[in-house]
């Protein structure tokens, strides 16, 4: 199979979208168990999304996204012991246990949540972007948001100041096609969602997200617009979640036909398929990568069993930011 993509990247993306994966069928199982408390949106089917930013983007980019958070936090390079730990509600989770599932968040991997308002992200991402034009920089924002929150007031406003002033983001709706259990096309007659872009004169497209390969290609080509001046670009990854929107969701609202449809396109097989046809990885070695992926997720319940719940004593840190804090820095 003739692929622009060499194998490094193919193990890449089989690897990061297993984890992915695994993490989360984990994290459900642990829901059912209740060792995990709360609210709890898995990321099962979208996984190609993030493994696609992730090849196209540098580590010093900064990401943010909505309250279906896991797996994308794991792919910008929070440990799967600290996500884990975060969903415990321990102390040493990525959030000190204090944001749970919808809130995770990194600073030194410039991860900025994890929102659970929906939309409300979509104005920080903008906000993030003006900082990094403003202190000279030439890194990209990347902020997603759901096919729901693309209804909400506040991206007009963001889009259209970003427009004007020309920031560096890549704004990202990851259109699973169901804002919890509202269809699309219950929502709006312009079901092609990326056409927003259009009152703004900002460029978008629509991007299978369901496929590594086509995910890298549209935010490589949006990335590189921001870093050259170019100001924002809006893409609309249509993929779909196998689950329901969160783990109270029986998701009856879809016919067992339609998840299939999407099963039939499942990002990891479609990796794995490519992996094997063009010999990049033999049948052991793809054992391995199984055998180290659950290791990790097993070493990250492990981890989280053990760590200690937050002290009392943090209950009202972390509440109001230091006035000599700069929010972005080097």
């Amino acid at each position: 199979m003739q692929t622009p993509f060499g194998k490094e990247t193919y193990l890449y993306w089989y690897e990061i979208m297993l984890l992915l994966r695994r993490f989360e069928e984990k994290a459900g199982q642990l829901y059912g168990m209740q060792k995990i408390r709360g609210f709890c949106h898995l990321y099962i089917g979208q996984e190609a999304v993030a493994a696609g930013i992730m090849t196209a983007t540098r580590e010093d980019d900064n990401m943010i996204t909505a309250y279906r958070d896991h797996g994308l936090a794991i792919a910008k390079g929070i440990s799967a012991k600290e996500c884990m730990a975060e969903l415990y509600g321990k102390a040493t989770g990525c959030t000190k246990g204090k944001g749970g599932s919808m809130h995770f968040f990194s600073k030194e991997k410039r991860f900025f949540g994890g929102h659970g308002i929906v939309g409300g992200q979509i104005g920080l991402g903008a906000g993030i972007a003006f900082a990094e034009q403003y202190n000279g920089t030439d890194r990209a924002t990347i902020c997603l948001f759901g096919d729901g929150a693309a209804r909400q007031g506040l991206l007009h406003e963001a889009f259209n100041m970003a427009v004007l002033w020309k920031l560096p983001v890549v704004f990202i709706c990851e259109n699973n096609f169901y804002a919890m259990g509202t269809s699309v096309e219950r929502t709006s007659k312009v079901l092609d969602i990326y056409r927003i872009a259009d009152a703004f004169d900002m460029p978008g497209d629509s991007v299978d997200g369901m496929s590594c390969e086509e995910v890298h290609k549209g935010i490589e080509r949006a990335v590189r617009r921001a870093r050259e001046g170019g100001g924002p670009t809006f893409l609309e990854i249509r993929t779909y979640r196998y689950k329901g929107h969160s783990m109270s969701d029986p998701a009856k609202y879809r016919t067992k036909e339609e998840v299939e449809e999407f099963k039939e396109k499942d990002p990891i097989d479609q990796v794995l398929r490519v992996l094997k046809e063009n010999k990049w990885a033999t049948d052991e070695e793809i054992v391995a990568i199984n055998n180290k992926v659950k290791q990790e997720v097993d070493e990250s319940v492990q981890f989280a069993e053990e760590s200690p719940w937050p002290d009392d004593s943090e209950l009202y840190g972390d509440i109001y930011a230091d006035k000599n804090y700069p929010f972005i820095t080097d």
